[in-house]
């Protein structure tokens, strides 16, 4: 279990095909000790787990295995040496619940539709403008576009955001320069492909709503 608060941006160092598997070393921030085998650790939004962890230098390296299922429905499979990651740790109990419930079980692929960067006139001596908030326009999957609502929670590569505006099957998110900063979504642009996973109390209260 997650919440969709990136607690570091980590970088695929390799990918190696182990039949219909792809074993994966990431590299991050991490103690080493911290991890242990066996760990979940949200990759943009996906749960995998820490199948081997080890130091290198100045940074961990964990291992992952990823399966067909997770190539085939994720971004996963179209990740390369230096791919950037969000990456989030298991939730323990006691820890603060400062998104909203996450899973680490991504539902689709969405795509960027636009990107709108609003900028703050820098005060006299700076040498440039300031982002101030970017607008993404986000396309989900149709079968997924039920469970998105105004002001509901949504993950994109496995950052808690709140939907700003519902049209069909696209919705948007504003973006503050925190986020665009401390996450990789501040590289994003249009047409690109994010991980998505809609909240889980949607999923509930749509199952429930078609079982009556």
């Amino acid at each position: 279990m997650f919440t969709g608060i990136v607690t570091d941006v980590g970088e695929v160092v390799s990918i190696a095909p182990r039949g219909e598997l792809r074993r994966l070393r990431i590299g991050c921030s991490y103690e080493s000790d911290s991890i242990a085998l066996g760990a979940s650790i949200a990759c943009s939004g996906v749960c995998l787990t820490a199948v081997a962890v080890a130091r290198e230098g100045a940074r961990t390296i964990f291992e992952v295995d990823a399966a067909a299922e997770t190539l085939a429905v994720t971004t996963v499979g179209a990740w390369v040496e230096g791919t950037r990651l969000n990456l989030e740790r298991a939730l323990k109990i006691g820890d603060e619940l400062g998104g909203h419930i996450v899973t680490g079980h991504v539902d689709g692929v969405a795509r960027i539709i636009s990107r709108d960067d609003f900028c703050d006139r820098a005060p006299e001596g700076r040498p440039s403008e300031e982002i101030s908030m970017s607008r993404f326009w986000i396309e989900a999957p149709q079968d997924l576009s039920r469970f998105i609502a105004k002001k509901g929670s949504v993950a994109l590569d496995g950052v808690s955001l709140t939907v700003n505006e519902v049209d069909g099957d696209r919705f948007s998110v504003l973006l503050i320069p925190h986020t665009l900063a401390v996450t990789t979504l501040g590289a994003r642009r249009a047409a690109d492909s994010l991980n998505i996973e809609v909240d889980l109390m949607a999923r509930y209260a749509a199952r429930l709503s078609e079982v009556r």
